[in-house]
């Protein structure tokens, strides 16, 4: 229970202390509320408080520096940061000096309603000062650009994973910058120390796979042993990445699931296993369980595989970090000799209307043949037209991708060419017809469910079903109903 907790709040917005205020007081806790960092020290230090939530930026100074001092003398008062500094390393330092949670601003209230009572009633977890500066000191690398709500997700999903060895499936399209989450995962973790070791399933000819994977012996019966040595052995102490876990052979499937049922691995062609100290991350661009029901996909271990899951956003979905990721490209290629450009905000709005297939991948490459071949030190909205239009598939793709997002119809079409196309000279596997509508049943219900603030009533007058049917879909699809959710 919350009632009669004291909530040091701490936000230099006035406007945000007094919604802030509002909405505590109706849960039941008393607030002591100051505009500064000093103010909250002096609030900790007085003894006063039973959780802190605090924005990063103030007047006199961060909040994050300030998190060690609190933690060490008050170890018990757990602390929820806000920021409208919404990088991935702004989340990774909330985490690392025992932050209970981290709210990029704008942000749920509902949400840091309900953060509020369960840390009231949790455990803190024990701050890591070394790693908040360690992780302070590579900013300037930080590999993951964006501050869009839909990277949001993903930074605070990898800021919990920091500081453990549990295994992680990244997905997304191609370009997305999976490879990038992973080496974030792994240099940000507690295994930085260790080796990074990618190994991209699809660039290597499948008998060959297990070799790169296990190593080999050969003559290990005879005394003469050649060894080979592979990823795992490589990656010992840290971490291997396998990319594209999706085109991996069947056999390679099942010794991996093997290593990691029992810990250990033994080389093509050896006997003597191997302790396999690697922490596994895993990413693909395509949909795993479709493969899984074709058979070409093991289902246990996709499970082993799939601990953690990170979705990464097509870049369509992220359009606001667009600027953001052309201005870095532009200053990276300049940093490498190339010449000094600009974008103006026509050529920035151009860029965001673009569907991007290639996702930031693309955008990159279109960034660096920009400043190598356009004359002007401000890039003209007319070249990067030019550019986007002559590229190849960029006008009838985009123009299908555009299409695809206007109409469900066209998406549904879209996808389902896809799947077939994925099967190649097969066909799928029956039952597709209720596969289909299962999947646009769970989507349409799940969004007019967050359209309505989880009201079932008016949801279900909404999609014109009776509401006992609406209970009964939502318990059948497994859909979260979350009530009263509104954005600050």
């Amino acid at each position: 229970m919350t009632t009669g907790a004291t909530v040091l709040l701490a936000d230099d917005d006035r406007s945000v202390r007094m919604v802030l205020n509002q909405a505590l007081h109706r849960i039941g806790c008393r607030v002591r509320a100051t505009g500064s960092a000093s103010g909250l020290w002096r609030m900790v230090e007085e003894g006063e408080g039973d959780i802190v939530v605090t924005d990063v930026h103030m007047p006199d100074g961060d909040a994050l520096d300030l998190l060690p001092a609190i933690r060490k003398k008050r170890p018990d008062l757990p602390i929820i940061v806000m920021s409208a500094q919404n990088t991935v390393l702004t989340a990774i330092r909330a985490a690392e000096v025992g932050a209970y949670e981290y709210l990029p601003k704008p942000f749920d209230l509902n949400e840091l309603l309900e953060f509020t009572q369960k840390a009231l009633q949790r455990q803190v977890p024990e701050p890591d000062d070394a790693g908040a500066k360690a992780a302070e000191a590579r900013e300037d690398n930080l590999p993951l650009i964006g501050r869009s709500p839909a990277m949001q997700d993903v930074y605070r999903v990898m800021a919990r994973l920091m500081h453990t060895d549990l295994t992680v499936m990244i997905s997304g399209e191609s370009g997305t910058g999976k490879e990038l989450v992973a080496r974030a995962l792994h240099n940000f973790g507690k295994r930085a120390r260790g080796p990074f070791i990618a190994i991209n399933m699809a660039a290597i000819p499948r008998e060959l796979i297990e070799s790169e994977l296990f190593g080999h012996e050969k003559g290990a019966f005879t005394g003469a042993t050649e060894r080979g040595i592979g990823k795992f052995e490589q990656a010992q102490g840290g971490t291997l990445f396998l990319d594209e876990i999706g085109d991996m052979p069947a056999e390679a499937q099942t010794r991996l699931l093997r290593v990691l049922q029992e810990g250990e691995f033994t080389s093509v062609g050896g006997r003597t296993p191997r302790r396999a100290d690697v922490r596994i991350i895993a990413a693909t661009h395509q949909d795993l369980r479709a493969l899984i029901n074709v058979g070409r996909f093991r289902e246990d271990l996709y499970y082993r595989l799939n601990v953690v899951p990170i979705r990464l956003p097509p870049l369509r979905e992220r359009v606001d970090d667009v600027a953001d990721l052309a201005r870095t490209f532009l200053r990276r290629a300049e940093e490498e000799g190339l010449p000094r450009k600009t974008m103006s905000a026509d050529g920035i709005a151009r860029l965001k209307e673009h569907a991007w297939p290639g996702n930031v991948r693309e955008l990159e490459n279109l960034m660096r043949r920009l400043a190598a071949l356009c004359p002007d030190e401000q890039i003209p909205v007319e070249v990067i037209e030019q550019e986007l239009t002559a590229r190849p598939g960029g006008g009838a793709h985009t123009d299908d991708m555009a299409e695809a997002g206007r109409t469900l119809g066209a998406a549904v079409e879209l996808h389902l060419k896809r799947y077939f196309n994925m099967h190649g000279d097969s066909l799928p596997p029956p039952g597709l017809h209720d596969r289909v509508l299962r999947e646009v049943e769970l989507s349409l219900i799940a969004i007019t469910l967050s359209a309505t603030r989880g009201n079932q009533l008016k949801a279900a007058e909404l999609l014109g079903i009776n509401r006992n049917t609406l209970r009964k879909r939502i318990r059948e699809l497994d859909i979260p109903v979350t009530r009263g959710k509104k954005l600050m």
